[in-house]
């Protein structure tokens, strides 16, 4: 029976993980990345502006943790979003669309009870590693 590898992936670039888990974790050629908050790495707070400015933030802390792991932004298969106030869905699909232009990912949004720190919105992917030919629909 063959081995599937399990790495941890921890980069400085993006904001450490504020309890007892991992920026991300590889099994085989996925990528499962924790939720990411809208939080400054050096200072550890929420950015200002609420939904908006947390996702940008949040959004590029993801890429550096892709990037640590092999992967980018176009290689995620699956994304979820976790709302603390469903109204600010409209504010957050402004900013994703920055982030993924076209083949876009599936995803899940929810709004939730309350997410750490007080944030507005977390944010957490699954992507590929290596290399990743994407196929568009028929």
């Amino acid at each position: 029976m063959s081995k599937v590898i399990r790495k941890i992936i921890c980069t400085a670039a993006a904001p450490k993980p504020a309890g007892p888990y991992n920026q991300a974790v590889i099994l085989d050629k996925t990528v499962y990345v924790s939720g990411v908050l809208g939080m400054n790495k050096d200072t550890m707070k929420l950015v200002e502006g609420g939904a908006g400015p947390e996702a940008r933030q949040a959004l590029k802390s993801l890429g550096f943790i892709l990037e640590a792991a092999g992967s980018s932004l176009n290689k995620v298969a699956k994304t979820h979003i976790f709302l603390n106030n469903i109204n600010d869905f409209a504010a957050v699909n402004e900013v994703y669309k920055e982030f993924f232009k076209s083949d876009f990912p599936a995803r899940s949004t929810f709004q939730v009870g309350k997410l750490p720190a007080g944030a507005s919105v977390e944010i957490e992917v699954v992507a590929g590693v290596g290399d990743v030919v994407t196929v568009p629909a028929a």
